[in-house]
């Protein structure tokens, strides 16, 4: 069993802290991806990254300076973003630092597809930029079915806590011997399931946690999640979907 969710935009550089492990799979297709947006004017820069004027200088500056294989960040401790601060990796234990180097995967729009302690460094490229790259009209065309397969190589069966941005690029190529279980958490109003985007980022981060903490091994350990007011409901899942409503009574 292997989780995959998504990356953050916001990162850090902490060369100092604990050492990163390995260098990404897919680390030569990101040194095409790397040459393509230094080849790049600055407008076209930030058009492709749909940000203010000062997020694209931030990126223009470490596309200058950027080496990706030196001076890393092992890849589950440079991501900030809200998922990840409620994962909180950082106050991990030794065991459940272990757990995820084994079974989480992260995908990326740069890297494609990451270990927690792949050695990474402060990019900005999501998986729905419109770069064109190596005979491909943007980031879904570049990885194509890769992502796909290199985990089908690790295992038959998924936990889907990515956002659909990302899971995307697996779900579409996923043989039917594949066994795909995605997440749905949200709050029932008026008879329908509504997702809130920062709900899912906070939940998808705690159900990491309480996978790591719980040494979860099948699908259906996580039913007992129970963190942030969520509970696992029956009634609303399905085989491959586990649906969990906040506030919902046990």
């Amino acid at each position: 069993m292997k989780i995959i969710i998504s990356p953050a935009k916001k990162m850090n550089a902490d060369p100092d802290g604990l050492p990163w492990q390995d260098l990404p799979r897919f680390l030569e297709r990101s040194e095409q991806l790397y040459r393509a947006m230094r080849a790049l004017p600055a407008d076209a820069l930030q058009k492709l990254w749909k940000c203010n004027d000062s997020i694209a200088r931030l990126n223009r500056e470490r596309l200058e300076t950027m080496d990706l294989r030196c001076n890393l960040t092992p890849a589950l401790l440079s991501y900030e973003g809200i998922q990840y601060r409620y994962m909180a990796p950082g106050v991990f234990s030794e065991t459940q630092l272990d757990y995820v180097q084994r079974n989480l995967r992260i995908l990326s729009g740069f890297y494609g597809l990451l270990r927690p302690f792949d050695g990474v460094t402060p990019y900005r490229l999501e998986m729905q930029a419109k770069l064109a790259v190596e005979g491909a009209g943007d980031v879904y065309a570049f990885w194509g079915d890769s992502l796909a397969r290199a985990l089908t190589e690790e295992t038959d069966c998924l936990v889907n806590l990515a956002s659909k941005e990302y899971s995307v690029c697996i779900t579409r190529y996923l043989p039917s011997s594949v066994r795909l279980v995605s997440c749905v958490f949200g709050e029932e109003k008026a008879g329908k399931v509504v997702e809130k985007a920062t709900l899912c980022k906070m939940a998808r981060g705690e159900m990491v946690r309480y996978m790591a903490e719980q040494n979860v091994t099948a699908p259906e350990q996580l039913q007992g999640f129970d963190r942030l007011q969520f509970h696992y409901v029956p009634e609303r899942s399905g085989e491959n979907t586990y649906v969990f409503l906040r506030g919902a009574a046990q």
